[in-house]
């Protein structure tokens, strides 16, 4: 394996593509939307540098990202002959399905799938191919660069090969891995729902502020950090959408609470939207 492609430059997007770069694979960013591939070209460019500054990285390693990123605004030309496609598109099955359906028509019959999904089936996402054998989930987690793990998640027909093939590519990437069996949410997105839709029940009820939430959580559970400021940082948009798939397939307790259908209706998605819980223009609490 040395080519990787991904398509979807947001947030995950942009960071699979630059640990994919630093672990030396010829690494291919796509979106069709143009301003969103530069904002992910201009993000990846600034943690290099930083990274350069801090010295978590090296003048080769630089070289090394920077030489092995290419950017596209067609999906075609960016995939028709890697090894790997990496699908980072939004929690949408439309969305998901109109990209592997891509994916089939333009790549190698040797390619594999993977989905970044967070808690929808790789089983069925890959059904939108012909190739079930070959896709898998390689769910990442933000910021990309500094988080350990990969959850690799089997579907009902994915291969021991392809299983082997994509835990050494996470290997290379750095990364630790859990190999599990296709259920929905998986095993990290399943608890962090849970957390992060009750302390919108907690916020609702007025239990108490998000900051005061938040610091009971990381001083009292020793979480890196609280669900109000992981919600904001994964986007309150993308943490609604996987409590809709997850209440669908799992039941009541997985249910959104109104609280945070109301924060995304009036947009406010976390920090990249500049507010969510808190406020990330003024950097003040926001309730």
């Amino acid at each position: 394996m040395q080519s990787i492609a991904v398509i979807g430059s947001g947030v995950m997007g942009r960071g699979i593509a630059y640990v994919a770069a630093r672990a030396g694979f010829q690494t291919n960013l796509v979106d069709i939307d143009d301003q969103a591939l530069a904002q992910a070209k201009s993000s990846i460019q600034t943690l290099v540098q930083k990274g350069l500054d801090r010295g978590k990285i090296t003048e080769y390693e630089k070289d090394v990202i920077l030489n092995g990123l290419q950017f596209y605004s067609f999906v075609e030309p960016a995939v028709s002959d890697v090894d790997v496609v990496i699908e980072a598109v939004p929690e949408i099955r439309n969305s998901k399905q109109k990209v592997f359906e891509q994916m089939e028509q333009f790549t190698r019959s040797d390619c594999l799938f993977a989905t970044n999904t967070s808690t929808m089936s790789p089983t069925e996402i890959g059904s939108y191919g012909k190739r079930a054998e070959k896709t898998i989930a390689m769910h990442f987690f933000n910021p990309v660069h500094q988080m350990k793990l990969v959850e690799i998640v089997r579907g009902l027909e994915t291969s021991d090969e392809t299983v082997a093939a994509v835990k050494q590519i996470a290997d290379k990437m750095g990364k630790e891995t859990v190999v599990i069996n296709e259920f929905p949410g998986f095993v990290t997105s399943r608890m962090s729902a849970l957390v992060g839709n009750e302390a919108f029940f907690m916020l609702q009820e007025g239990l108490g502020t998000p900051e005061e939430i938040d610091k009971a959580i990381k001083l009292g559970l020793n979480y890196p950090m609280g669900p109000f400021e992981l919600g904001d940082l994964v986007g309150l948009d993308t943490r609604l959408n996987n409590l809709k798939y997850l209440h669908e397939k799992l039941g009541e307790k997985y249910r959104p609470a109104p609280l945070l259908e109301q924060y995304v209706q009036a947009g406010r998605l976390g920090r990249k939207s500049g507010k969510g819980v808190f406020d990330y223009t003024k950097n003040e609490v926001t309730t």
